[in-house]
């Protein structure tokens, strides 16, 4: 979305005024031609031929978001057998799926081995029961190399004291377990965390799963998750996906050659690919001011995006209804009985009481992570795809809300 003759607009002239009038607020926006960009742009990057790109559902878990990615050629990573059952209602073949849990239970893992689809496995106990009743199934290992990244540590999620991965130091108990239960191992696995901006940190992880790579005789695929961080604010700087390409083709030719074979580099970018791509729109209720404060409050709260509550994180926000006013400072709340503070101090055109409030960034973590707190329904979800908007979730309802509560004669 940009200001275009002082009037904010998306690709082909789509004015966000009428989407908000047309199917209310708050609202959450998508534009696919940023998605889209966002996949070539990374699937460009790199020159090693055997490259795929795995969308992280759980960043944007719609059914027609997802179907999106598997026209432009992408599989699918899940965290959950739900979002596995979802991949296939979307369109996708079970061996472009890949499921890489963490602390599921065995019901959860035996479903994902009927549905037919790639498991990774985060733990030696899990690992260990692999062998009792899936002997013949192959599977792949996370591994957690004991790296620091991430953007804070609510999502660092590579370090030693994360609960994700088997450590790279018990390596060798792995390698005991594979051996005497016979399993066969397809593909290692790592995830750091989110929001990297050094491309050594990619690096560094690719050169410990090589390492450990050599133990394992069968492998596919390695897969380097993902993590790449997006611009929030102007001039805000980003991972540079451009040098990683070029820097781990070089890299993981030498280790194919040294390997003896080609084998499959994966990763799975899920803000990446659809975090810039998001707005969430909200109406101004009520403007108020304190002793030393003027709050902007709006008909949407932390029940709708939660992350600058819950991770801190930065979201331009701007006045869509009057871009061009004077601007003047704010603090822009929501209207839950909580703290729910989306900005301190921000600089935005004076707003009025029902002017339409928009922030970026929205199309990662921002629906999904949504809830009914405060019992107020979830927002609509739109689709801009080829300069037409399409409605691909209804505002929930009341009745949705209670739909599965059962009432008791008390």
């Amino acid at each position: 979305m940009e200001l275009i003759n002082n009037k904010y607009q998306f690709a082909g002239g789509i004015d966000p005024l009428e989407l908000c009038k047309e199917y209310g607020t708050p609202l959450y926006v998508y534009d696919a031609s940023v998605m889209e960009r966002q996949y070539k742009r990374i699937t460009g990057a790199f020159s090693y031929p055997k490259v795929h790109i795995h969308y992280a559902c759980k960043a944007l878990t719609n059914l027609s978001v997802m179907r999106l990615f598997r026209q432009w050629g992408a599989g699918l990573d899940c965290v959950s057998v739900q979002e596995v059952q979802l991949g296939l209602m979307a369109g996708y073949k079970p061996e472009d799926i890949l499921y890489t849990p963490n602390f599921a239970g065995t019901d959860e893992y035996d479903e994902a081995v009927q549905l037919g689809v790639k498991i990774n496995i985060d733990s030696i106990p899990m690992l260990e029961n692999w062998g009792l009743h899936h002997k013949n199934v192959p599977i792949g290992i996370r591994i957690n190399p004991h790296l620091m990244a991430g953007g804070n540590e609510k999502i660092s999620v590579g370090h030693i004291d994360s609960k994700f991965g088997i450590s790279i130091h018990q390596l060798p108990h792995v390698l005991r377990i594979v051996e005497s239960q016979g399993l066969v191992i397809d593909g290692l696995h790592m995830h750091t965390g989110s929001d990297i901006l050094d491309v050594d940190v990619f690096l560094r992880g690719a050169d410990i799963l090589f390492e450990a790579a050599r133990k394992f005789p069968h492998l596919k695929y390695i897969d380097l998750g993902s993590g790449f961080k997006v611009p929030y604010k102007p001039d805000d700087i980003e991972t540079d996906v451009e040098e990683l390409g070029e820097k781990l083709s070089e890299r993981f030719t030498t280790f194919c050659k040294e390997f003896g074979r080609e084998v499959t580099l994966m990763f799975e970018p899920g803000k990446f690919l659809v975090s810039e791509a998001g707005y969430l729109f909200a109406k101004c209720t009520l403007v108020k001011q304190t002793t030393s404060t003027v709050f902007v409050g709006l008909n949407t709260g932390l029940n709708h995006l939660i992350r600058p509550m819950f991770y801190g994180s930065y979201h331009k926000i701007v006045n869509v209804t009057e871009p061009t006013f004077k601007p003047r400072i704010y603090n822009v709340v929501g209207n839950i009985c909580e703290t729910d503070t989306f900005a301190v101090d921000r600089r935005i055109p004076e707003v009025v009481e029902g002017d339409i409030i928009g922030f970026y960034n929205a199309g990662a973590y921002g629906w999904m992570m949504a809830s009914n707190y405060n019992s107020r329904p979830r927002p609509a979800e739109v689709l801009l795809y080829q300069g037409k908007a399409h409605l691909i979730r209804k505002r929930e309802t009341l009745e949705d809300m209670v739909r599965n509560q059962v009432q008791v004669a008390l």
